[in-house]
């Protein structure tokens, strides 16, 4: 098997995976019926995950790496800190939303601790890149001296109960502009209006 067929026999398995995750839940779902879909043996499967956990996290962590490239790309993107602040809390609850069945599924299967030193580097990745952003934005005058640490907690934490009020309220979604507007009011020197 040459490198370009793997990546994309892999991609086929990955893709099959959130799929009959999705569908049929973490639980319910099983490594055959995951090969069936992605039309590849069950052995196959195997040479690239050793289990279904490891598939599973695979699958977490592939959307994580997906959500921080986003965020990135927008971020060098953004003229200012407070467009790039607001990149971040839009991507963020965009994201939430498109895969809320995927996050709803994870919460009800696997609670909170599942995979939790990823989800403890995945919360230092996003805190320290909105670090970066309000020190940017200190430094330009745009916004006014914080504690900028302690403030991309408070951010990145605020965002985390949100996307999971998303996940389990049928009307749980924020309007990006309003949280954009609450959090650019702690730190702009002049506060904006919704």
């Amino acid at each position: 098997m040459n490198n370009r067929s793997g990546i994309e026999t892999k991609k086929k398995i990955v893709d099959a995976a959130r799929e009959i995750f999705s569908s049929k839940g973490y639980a319910a779902a099983n490594m055959r019926e995951i090969a069936q879909a992605a039309g590849t043996s069950v052995g196959g499967v195997y040479l690239y995950f050793k289990n279904k956990e490891e598939l599973y996290k695979s699958l977490i962590s592939e959307k994580r790496s997906s959500l921080s490239s986003m965020i990135e790309t927008s971020s060098a993107q953004a003229r200012t800190a407070a467009e790039a602040l607001s990149a971040f809390v839009k991507l963020n609850l965009d994201y939430a939303v498109k895969h809320k069945e995927f996050i709803l599924l994870h919460i009800r299967e696997h609670g909170f601790a599942f995979g939790l030193e990823e989800k403890k580097r995945f919360f230092r990745q996003q805190v320290n890149h909105l670090e970066k952003i309000i020190k940017k934005g200190i430094l330009s005058g745009e916004f006014r001296e914080c504690n900028s640490r302690d403030l991309s907690k408070i951010i990145v934490g605020s965002l985390r109960g949100i996307i999971i009020s998303i996940a389990l309220d049928e009307g749980g979604s924020v309007s990006p502009g309003t949280l954009c507007t609450f959090f650019l009011n702690s730190l702009l020197k002049e506060e904006i209006s919704v």
